[in-house]
């Protein structure tokens, strides 16, 4: 699977946790409201941000268990996890951290998404969650995906996938054909078959109801500012980097955009979306 570095997960961070939609999160809050206690597994965890951004939508009482492919990035989600609890104390291998008067329990589990994902859901969570993940898988994994949650019983919540709804101010003549071509990379193999990209949180949501779940969906997008320069630029690096390897944009015209955007990043009025698409699915 396509692996993400820590520094590209720590700059997101910010952005990734103020663009959540409200009110699918006030659902998922109201949905949970009592529980003594809630299990959580976090698929594709990276270094803890997903949980940083919903235990406190959780109660008093969590256990999460942190699933990643990448070891390196789960020990960075310990520290990360550490520094970001008001106290943290270790338990062999797994944190109880204490946070804004809730106990959170974690552990990390390495592993493959494709592989071991029956595993990985066979211990009854109430409730699974990811981050930018869906966006990455492709339409066969989703339906194994739907299937093993309705047999788990648990509810599910992602956020942020990407959903291909990009603006940009001021505009440049071909944001449309870099873009065209930007979504057309973002479908091929990222581990788990043809990625859907742009598609994935349509077809995630269908899946989802084809297995009985019922689907609340809400915007997300990064509307990214001038004061985003630097999540701006890398993620214009990546871009650039995908577009690349696509061959369908002419070197030297696609350059021309990258320089533009670039020294666009951080002027004042320019403005950045892209677009993302959250989805709460209970029975």
């Amino acid at each position: 699977m396509t692996g993400f570095s820590a520094d590209w997960l720590a700059l997101r961070e910010p952005a990734d946790h103020r663009s959540r939609n409200s009110d699918l999160a006030g659902k998922l809050s109201a949905r949970f409201a009592g529980r003594t206690l809630v299990r959580i597994v976090d698929l594709g965890s990276g270094t803890g941000s997903n949980l940083r951004a919903t235990a406190p939508l959780l109660g008093e009482a969590q256990e999460w268990t942190l699933v990643d492919h990448d070891a390196d990035l789960l020990e960075e989600a310990a520290r990360a996890l550490t520094r970001w609890a008001d106290e943290a104390k270790a338990v062999g291998d797994s944190l109880t951290l204490f946070k804004g008067g809730r106990n959170i329990g974690v552990s990390f589990r390495v592993a493959d998404l494709d592989k071991d994902l029956g595993a990985i859901l066979a211990g009854k969570p109430d409730l699974v969650t990811a981050s930018a993940l869906f966006d990455l898988i492709s339409e066969n994994w989703m339906k194994r995906f739907a299937s093993a949650l309705h047999a788990s019983d648990a509810d599910f919540y992602t956020v942020l996938t990407y959903n291909g709804q990009d603006e940009f101010a001021p505009p440049h003549p071909f944001d449309e054909s870099v873009m065209r071509a930007f979504d057309m990379h973002q479908q091929r193999d990222k581990g788990f078959g043809p990625a859907a990209g742009p598609r994935a949180a349509a077809t995630l949501a269908k899946v989802l109801k084809d297995v009985g779940y019922t689907v609340a969906t809400g915007d997300s997008p990064w509307v990214l500012k001038p004061s985003d320069g630097a999540l701006k630029r890398e993620l214009l690096k990546g871009i650039v980097a995908a577009v690349e390897e696509t061959g369908f944009i002419a070197e030297k015209g696609l350059q021309s955009w990258a320089f533009y955007r670039d020294a666009m990043a951080g002027e004042k009025g320019s403005r950045m979306i892209t677009g993302h698409t959250d989805i709460l699915a209970t029975l």
